[in-house]
């Protein structure tokens, strides 16, 4: 297995509907709405195992002081194999001036963000208005 990184915002609408649904995330039944999302972030790192997506990181940002995460995901034939880390260290180094980068983590996930450098706040919580059901 030779897993190649790319910074690329062109996906094609199976591509991510399998990674998405690989991982069973609810956004995977709106493929066409990840296409565009994917265009529209500032950051898409992708993982790629051929010509198969096996893992992407996407972030937004202000230009200068913060970078929020908003997805990572591996699929999990792939994972345990350090993809979602190295994900996480391209974002990182990117965003290395900024103040803050931040993201909202799935507790089942906590231990994963911790060992990437990441910190749970003891006072704040995220909150959300959706429709997805993941």
């Amino acid at each position: 297995m030779n897993i190649i990184y790319r910074d690329i915002h062109e996906f094609s609408a199976e591509q991510l509907q399998d990674l998405f649904l690989s991982v069973e995330w609810s956004s995977g039944h709106y493929p066409d709405k990840l296409v565009t999302a994917m265009r529209n972030f500032e950051t898409v790192y992708s993982a790629w195992d051929n010509d198969k997506l096996v893992g992407m990181i996407c972030a937004m940002d202000d230009g200068i002081m913060t970078a929020y995460v908003h997805y990572l995901l591996v699929n999990p034939e792939y994972q345990g194999k350090g993809i979602g880390r190295e994900l996480v260290s391209k974002i990182k180094e990117k965003y290395t001036d900024y103040l803050r980068i931040v993201l909202v983590a799935y507790d089942a996930e906590l231990n994963f963000y911790e060992r990437c450098g990441f910190k749970k706040s003891n006072d704040s919580s995220p909150m959300f208005i959706t429709s997805l059901w993941t």
